[in-house]
């Protein structure tokens, strides 16, 4: 049996899907203001000072924090259904139900939200590692529930979840550079959908 690590934004959708996620479920008046306070955490992200990882948590402490975890879980799979299912690229789902049709064990690892990616991973039968809300009762609190899933994280979940020496080969798939430790712990990477060397 073979293992499949795939990121998700950008290299099985064409695009980013946290930000119109966030888009569609914060209430526009409060996505106005916060834009207005954290410009110049934006400028710097923009500008490569500020990492994604970091603008991604303050965006999910203003927008989300306090709203229902079940609320947003709806809205999550109404985006699932539909976003989702738009920006998927063919390329991508026919690489997928290529491994799973291989009988290999499918992972996809990302730094986004557990609240639209579960529907879709769920309905296509293969895992998800994310990042996942952490929640006071029904209640968000706009922080994550096991820190932020990027980078060297991304690795590091998978080696706490599986033992690699358990399958014949590692396939890792990736578009960025948060996704250099995931690719380096695989034995056949592709980055950009180009298979790179080992």
């Amino acid at each position: 049996m073979n293992l499949a690590l795939f990121d998700f934004d950008g290299t099985i959708s064409t695009c980013d899907t946290f930000t119109p996620f966030i888009k569609k479920v914060v209430p526009r008046a409060k996505l106005r203001l916060g834009y207005l306070l954290l410009l110049p955490s934006i400028l710097a992200y923009r500008a490569g000072v500020l990492s994604g990882s970091a603008i991604r948590q303050q965006v999910v402490f203003f927008g989300l924090k306090g709203i229902s975890k079940t609320h947003l879980d709806k809205l999550g799979k109404a985006h699932a259904d539909t976003f989702l299912n738009r920006v998927i690229r063919p390329q991508a789902l026919a690489r997928i139900r290529w491994h799973l049709n291989s009988g290999d064990r499918v992972i996809v690892v990302l730094a986004s939200l557990d609240s639209y990616l579960k529907p879709w991973c769920e309905r296509l039968g293969v895992e998800l590692i994310c990042n996942e809300l952490a929640a006071k009762g029904d209640i968000l609190t706009g922080k994550y529930d096991g820190g932020d899933c990027s980078g060297s994280e991304k690795a590091r979940r998978v080696q706490a979840l599986v033992n690699l020496e358990d399958y014949s080969t590692v396939y890792a798939y990736g578009d960025t550079v948060e996704d250099n430790e995931l690719l380096a712990i695989a034995d056949e990477k592709y980055f950009q959908w180009q298979k790179i060397a080992a």
